[in-house]
């Protein structure tokens, strides 16, 4: 076996706290399967926290102080790290940013705006002070740098998730940005899916009604737990489980896909919407 990964626990709070529960956990001489015996988690759960990349419940935090006898540490700092991970991001968002990280697919409507996780700065930080007009700078930039966070999702070495993403086409054309940001957000949106990174279907503005013309809707799903939804309104948002639900969205979202353009028009729209901003072009 390899030796494990070094996590650089000055990135962040949640790689700090895992970082530390590595520590102590190898101090005691105890593997991470030994260390959630007793518990309702799987070694593999333990090992994300350890990386950093998964929320510690606070049930788990008090076994691991039991068996690691910490006296209370992890406890204590399980609200530390739920605050950073949620620095930026809204409170109802908190279970769909966690569950975004370990989905293998994700499939997301969002009609009115780009979604989060192909947003440029530019246009995460309109849309971000168009919806919280009296926000301090310092929030801004906050709920910027977040949401500019979560598209590392789509870098390094990553291949999953599998995500597709089905755009309406006024969302091409609506002047959210000036021509030239609009035209790199446009094209950063083409090149994820030149890498295969992404899959993007257009829905055309004319192709009339379609299963999902109220709201929005990601649907997520995973190698150990069941699918999930979650929808957003203005300020407001809702994660799913019900698996009766879910499924129905599912069925929902597989017609929606089957309005759409295929995928090299759909890119082919895209790029020429760039290319129009750029030469700007009013387009119909």
């Amino acid at each position: 076996m390899g030796k494990p990964k070094e996590i650089d626990g000055s990135a962040s709070v949640p790689t700090f706290y895992g970082r530390e529960l590595r520590w102590k956990r190898e101090q005691v001489g105890l593997s991470q399967k030994e260390v959630v015996e007793g518990s309702y988690y799987s070694h593999t759960h333990l090992s994300e926290i350890e990386r950093g990349e998964r929320r510690m419940p606070a049930d788990l935090a008090e076994h691991v102080d039991r068996v690691l006898n910490t006296d209370g540490f992890f406890s204590r700092r399980c609200e530390d790290v739920r605050k950073a991970r949620l620095r930026g991001h809204a409170r109802y968002f908190e279970r769909a940013l966690e569950a975004e990280k370990r989905a293998d697919t994700i499939e997301e409507w969002c009609p009115t705006v780009l979604p989060g996780l192909l947003q440029t700065e530019a246009y995460a930080r309109a849309v971000v002070q168009a919806t919280h007009p009296l926000a301090p700078d310092e929030e801004v930039e906050a709920k910027v740098v977040s949401r500019m966070a979560r598209s590392q999702l789509f870098e390094d070495d990553h291949t999953k998730p599998e995500y597709w993403v089905i755009l309406d086409e006024s969302l091409l054309s609506r002047p959210i940005l000036p021509p030239e940001q609009a035209a790199e957000q446009l094209e950063h949106i083409a090149a994820l899916a030149r890498r295969r990174r992404i899959v993007p279907q257009v829905l055309p503005w004319n192709r009339g009604p379609h299963p999902f013309m109220f709201g929005t809707a990601t649907l997520m799903s995973f190698p150990d737990a069941p699918p999930l939804v979650y929808t957003e309104a203005q300020y407001s948002g809702d994660t799913i489980d019900d698996p009766a639900l879910v499924k129905q969205y599912g069925k929902a979202y597989d017609r929606l896909r089957a309005a759409a353009l295929p995928l090299e028009a759909s890119l082919t729209l895209i790029q020429r919407a760039a290319e129009d901003e750029r030469n700007g072009k009013q387009q119909d």
